[in-house]
């Protein structure tokens, strides 16, 4: 597969991620107004409340990643390896120089976000920077702006964005449904009180399952296309077994925005690591080094 058929093939993926997520999130709001006894309405408010988050999460979401993740611009005179490594490689990709950020964290690691070269943003956690040098970093930011210049950003970002969206909607309405005094209004149906509770646990699973169509397979392209970059696949393997070998993760990602990052930002113990393992859309970093040794 080319380039610039893997750049098309992301576009769609992002049409079918916003599809999926109109339907999900309209029949998840069509089975809680079932069980107040209002489905149309209902449908019709998460129809709405899907679009506005759709539309929103196109032209906002690095901007709500980086507030979520505690990011912050990444001033040339303090990071100057960040920036310059940044924009060295940024000239030989091709791509104008995406924003550059920061997160405050040792554990290292690094994303990319945005919604197109043009509107992108690399940022990386202080304990990258400290513990990598500069040809590990190469490596690393080599990777990031492979993806945004194959658009993988495009389906990450927005990706992340829904998901949360669809795991906090679904947590607010499991709580009003069981602390709302408006009782006389809900619908005794034991069958819509089941399918209510099913969906409210299974529908944050299924969003799950959407965040897994950004694939590995875009990590290992990545892993190719930065070692083709800076001509040394050995500055990633490095950096990578250096990355993986760190036991703490990063404090600031969630669950929604794990696919995001260079590495799996949870480490074994982390909240929730478990299931973020289970549905990992990381490969295993011995398997990535395996093949960039292999180059």
């Amino acid at each position: 597969m080319s380039i610039y058929s893997e750049i098309s093939h992301n576009r769609q993926k992002t049409y079918v991620i916003f599809g999926l997520f109109l339907l999900l999130f309209t029949g998840f709001f069509y089975l809680v107004g079932n069980a107040y006894g209002n489905a149309n309405s209902y449908a019709v408010l998460g129809f709405v409340i899907a679009f506005a988050s759709s539309v929103g999460s196109y032209f906002y979401s690095d901007k709500i990643v980086l507030s979520t993740t505690r990011a912050r611009p990444a001033r040339k005179e303090e990071f100057f390896d960040l920036y310059t490594v940044t924009e060295n490689l940024s000239l030989a990709a091709g791509i104008p120089m995406p924003k550059v950020y920061v997160i405050d964290d040792p554990s290292p690691n690094a994303f990319a976000t945005g919604r197109n070269p043009k509107h992108a943003v690399v940022c990386a956690t202080t304990g990258l920077l400290q513990m990598l040098g500069r040809s590990e970093l190469e490596g690393v930011i080599a990777h990031e702006l492979s993806h945004i210049r194959n658009y993988d950003i495009l389906v990450s970002t927005i990706t992340a964005v829904l998901v949360g969206t669809i795991a906090l909607t679904a947590d607010w309405i499991m709580r009003s449904f069981w602390w709302s005094s408006g009782n006389k209004d809900r619908n005794k149906s034991p069958i819509i009180f089941i399918l209510l509770i099913v969906a409210l646990i299974l529908t944050p699973i299924v969003a799950t399952l959407i965040q897994l169509a950004v694939s590995r397979r875009r990590e290992y392209l990545a892993d190719a296309s930065g070692a083709l970059l800076t001509r040394y696949p050995d500055g990633l393997a490095n950096a990578l077994e250096k990355i993986s070998s760190y036991p703490r993760g990063v404090q600031s990602a969630t669950s929604s925005t794990a696919h995001l990052f260079f590495s799996n930002p949870f480490k074994k113990g982390d909240r929730a690591s478990w299931l973020t393992n289970l549905f990992s859309t990381h490969p295993p970093a011995e398997k990535r080094i395996e093949i960039l040794r292999s180059m």
